[in-house]
């Protein structure tokens, strides 16, 4: 699934392409994503010009006007930057047309992402409201984090994914930062310290860094907006290396499922 890196680098790749850039077309070729596509959305987006491409944790938001159009890359989606259209492929599902004749075209095979119109800058909308703040923000820190987490228990590795405590921290970058902070993905949150906080908020932030100036990570499908794949999955520390020796210890590094996804670590580096 295409995590906050992945959506960072298609934005920075799209960003320059439509920026002040009018719309002359919506064409929706399947509006079966995983909410569909407005009927209105040709009709509302014609005419108006792109001030700005922004980003919300793992949401694209396209400033036009006084509206936000909302793309969302689901599980295996992609947005492609085309000079011009070529021939669609399966799984093409919709294209928006620039005055310049540029294509931004959205790819999705499972079809989980999302194409829709917001209003205004969209934070009130039921997608934006419960979101927390973003990792590279100030107000993500690690003294918000211990007032947030006191009495609970549930494991790091699942708070970090929360998205009301922090946005966009997959489960890839998740293992991969706690990893560097050293601490255990099981350890419930309400025992870190304010220190072990500062680590992991720092952990995150150089992951997620990496992650971006590496063009994200290519385990399946996630190509960016030129169709090139993301280089990070290489410098993995744990994500998907059960078994194999920790590059650090040389001990070897363990998996076990959490929440229903794949947890990495290794017993000696993380405690």
């Amino acid at each position: 699934m295409p995590e906050l890196p992945e959506v960072e680098t298609t934005r920075r790749g799209v960003a320059p392409h439509v920026t002040g850039r009018r719309i002359a077309a919506l064409k929706v070729y399947d509006h079966r994503l995983r909410w569909p596509v407005p009927d209105h959305l040709a009709r509302t987006l014609a005419g108006r010009t792109i001030t700005r491409v922004d980003r919300r944790s793992k949401y694209l938001l396209f400033r036009a006007g006084d509206g936000t159009l909302l793309v969302h890359l689901g599980m295996t989606g992609s947005l492609r930057v085309h000079a011009s259209a070529p021939p669609r492929r399966a799984h093409d599902h919709a294209d928006i047309v620039l005055d310049d004749g540029t294509t931004l075209r959205y790819h999705d095979p499972r079809r989980f992402g999302a194409i829709l119109w917001l209003e205004g800058d969209g934070s009130a909308h039921p997608l934006m409201r419960p979101l927390g703040p973003e990792p590279f923000d100030a107000a993500f820190d690690a003294a918000s984090l211990w007032r947030a987490t006191r009495g609970r228990k549930v494991a790091i590795k699942l708070a970090l994914m929360d998205n009301r405590l922090v946005v966009g921290v997959g489960n890839i970058y998740a293992n991969e930062a706690l990893f560097r902070a050293g601490i255990r993905p099981t350890t419930p949150v309400g025992r870190l310290t304010r220190p072990r906080f500062a680590r992991l908020v720092t952990a995150v932030r150089e992951v997620l860094s990496e992650a971006i100036a590496k063009g994200g990570s290519t385990l399946r499908d996630y190509v960016d907006s030129r169709g090139e794949p993301g280089y990070f999955q290489l410098e993995y520390h744990v994500y998907g290396r059960d078994g194999l020796p920790c590059r650090v210890c040389k001990g070897p590094i363990r998996q076990r499922r959490q929440g229903q996804r794949s947890t990495f670590w290794c017993p000696a580096c993380q405690r």
